[in-house]
């Protein structure tokens, strides 16, 4: 079922979970170690992110170093499939536009397509750590809103060969990424914003926004998003904090606030199970005012630990 059936029959704030694929080399069994504890709660659907190619540099026998790309988290599409085959619940790849042109995109669309998937989470991806900025491969999208429009295009039957004959109309819900602090690259909200109901008045389905730990924030975002004419659901996106350090690490690397208070408490803990402690109770309180607020599902950033999740969902729902 495509999310936004789930969103339009629930009758309640629904929940769903997002979560990493192992390292190359690892086995699934770690996927399944980590939605196991959850699935007793029935999630109506799980997404699975997806992390562009980076480089490296091996050192030749001629003493020269060669540049590659590797994926160090390989397996999205199949992971999906493994997902919906043994808890028969539903999957939302991430399709990502970092390191794929605009064929190998179309092909992974087809897979998905094959595989019975019919619900993507489209995001333009991060940069390579390495390049400071985002640079898209040879004949690759730059812009989500890019990748979009190819999506839209085949649930036209529009494919890349002008020449296909009666070409299959994929039927895809397309979720898009939304960001109540802004993203970081936009100059302001209202620059941000024009691009998002760009890709709404394009087709996309629903929004999931990048984690926050002040409610107003997706309070006012929704606010500003219904003022532009945006009407779809808006999914908000959860993430508890596990460690002292992620007060440090999260808002680097996903350019988010976190509120004094609660940036106070944590700093207080002597010890992660400490924080742990002050972060579920943080995490429960924002849910519960969420589903208070009419948040259509709320969404939560696993990365890896279902554990405090399990806490939490047991908490609110």
């Amino acid at each position: 079922m495509k999310v936004i059936d789930h969103l339009k029959k629930a009758k309640s704030t629904l929940f769903s979970f997002e979560i990493l694929p192992p390292l190359k080399g690892r086995s699934i069994q770690e996927i399944y170690e980590t939605l196991d504890p959850l699935m007793e709660f029935q999630p109506p659907f799980i997404d699975v992110t997806y992390h562009r190619d980076d480089f490296v540099y091996k050192q030749r026998d001629n003493g020269f170093l060669e540049k590659i790309a590797v994926r160090k988290r390989p397996g999205t599409v199949g992971i999906c499939a493994a997902i919906m085959n043994r808890y028969h619940v539903d999957a939302v790849p991430h399709v990502i536009c970092g390191g794929f042109d605009k064929e190998e995109t179309e092909n992974v669309l087809i897979d998905l397509n094959f595989l019975e998937i019919d619900n993507v989470l489209i995001l333009r991806g991060d940069a390579r750590k390495a390049d400071g900025e985002f640079i898209p491969k040879v004949g690759g999208h730059r812009y989500a809103i890019e990748l979009l429009e190819q999506v839209t295009h085949m649930n036209h039957g529009i494919y890349l060969d002008n020449d296909i004959q009666n070409p299959f109309k994929t039927n895809f819900c397309i979720g898009v990424a939304g960001y109540p602090e802004k993203h970081f690259e936009s100059p302001n909200h209202d620059f941000d914003l024009q691009y998002l109901k760009r890709k709404i008045d394009m087709g996309a389905n629903y929004i999931v926004t990048q984690m926050f730990f002040d409610n107003q924030k997706y309070y006012d975002f929704v606010n500003r998003c219904r003022n532009a004419g945006i009407t779809v659901p808006i999914i908000p996106g959860l993430k508890p904090i596990t460690t002292l350090n992620q007060v440090h690490v999260l808002p680097k690397l996903f350019h988010v606030d976190i509120p004094n208070n609660f940036a106070s408490e944590i700093m207080a803990c002597k010890t992660n199970d400490a924080v742990l402690e002050v972060a579920i109770e943080w995490c429960s309180t924002q849910s519960r005012e969420l589903i208070k607020f009419g948040a259509p599902c709320l969404h939560y950033y696993t990365l890896g630990s279902s554990n405090s999740i399990q806490r939490i969902i047991k908490n609110v729902f």
